[in-house]
């Protein structure tokens, strides 16, 4: 049964370091919760209770940030919502196209979303560049803190 959690830890871990990358999948809450299982299976003896409150922390801050950079900052920058559903539209549909897909989506969708909204070219341009800034931040920060986390979790497991 232990070997049978284990693997699913990995898996979770995996899928969640694809969910970092991808701004529509759940990256961070699903790298904690694998870490977090494999720690359980192992009765937190590896790696105990503090350092996984610790690691849940800066899961929570990649969170907060993720959700500053790509909500908040588009507004502040004057995007309308529609420029952020555009944005995560086009995200979305970027997926199919690969990596190219993933970079121009959500600047497309935000410039769509908000000359819609706005029918304003200017406008729409300045707000699909903060949206794509913001989610371009975000994603940044969550790689950065999602190794972080992986890195203070193996260095407390090997040692």
């Amino acid at each position: 049964m232990d070997l049978t959690l284990n693997i699913l830890a990995v898996l979770m871990i995996a899928v969640g370091l694809v969910g970092v990358v991808i701004p529509a999948l759940p990256g961070i809450p699903v790298v904690y919760a694998g870490l977090l299982l494999a720690a359980w299976v192992g009765d937190f003896q590896q790696v105990g209770g503090w350092h996984m409150l610790g690691i849940g922390v800066l899961a929570a801050l990649a969170m907060l940030i993720d959700f500053i950079a790509g909500t908040l900052a588009p507004k502040a920058a004057g995007a309308s919502g529609w420029a952020v559903g555009g944005a995560a539209i086009g995200t979305i549909l970027g997926l199919f196209a690969g990596i190219p897909g993933l970079l121009l989506g959500p600047f497309i969708g935000a410039l769509l979303g908000e000359l819609y909204a706005s029918g304003d070219m200017h406008r729409a341009t300045n707000a699909s560049l903060s949206t794509w800034l913001g989610i371009a931040v975000g994603t940044a920060a969550n790689v950065a803190l999602c190794f972080l986390m992986l890195g203070w979790y193996l260095l407390v497991w090997l040692w």
